[in-house]
């Protein structure tokens, strides 16, 4: 239940702050150097690296819950066992997936 509630949140937040972000760093990009600049200082800040992880934590929660939702419409995992370990790998997994681009992106993993 909470990973189905989780799916349709994180395709919310996907929906309006990641269309959000999108569409200032392509305004950012069209408007020139200065523009860009405020992007990306305001993208690197320690607010700003939480919103971009938070996003990319959605990301990936999203995608696993979808391909949880698109097994179990094929009418598997449906077995209580199964399902409630479906969903935890499901939040696990998006964490793991986050942290391992976050390490490779800040330069923690070279």
């Amino acid at each position: 239940m909470a990973v189905s509630i989780l799916h349709r949140a994180t395709g919310i937040a996907l929906s309006f702050a990641g269309l959000g972000i999108l569409t200032w760093w392509l305004f950012a990009i069209g408007n020139g150097p200065e523009a860009y600049a405020t992007f990306t200082k305001a993208a690197t800040h320690s607010f700003g690296l939480v919103v971009l992880i938070g996003l990319t934590w959605s990301f990936f929660q999203h995608l696993l819950s979808g391909i949880r939702h698109l097994v179990m419409d094929t009418g598997a995992a449906f077995e209580l066992g199964i399902n409630k370990t479906f969903a935890i790998l499901t939040i696990g997994g998006s964490v793991l997936l986050t942290a391992l681009l976050w390490f490779y992106l800040l330069g923690v993993a070279k």
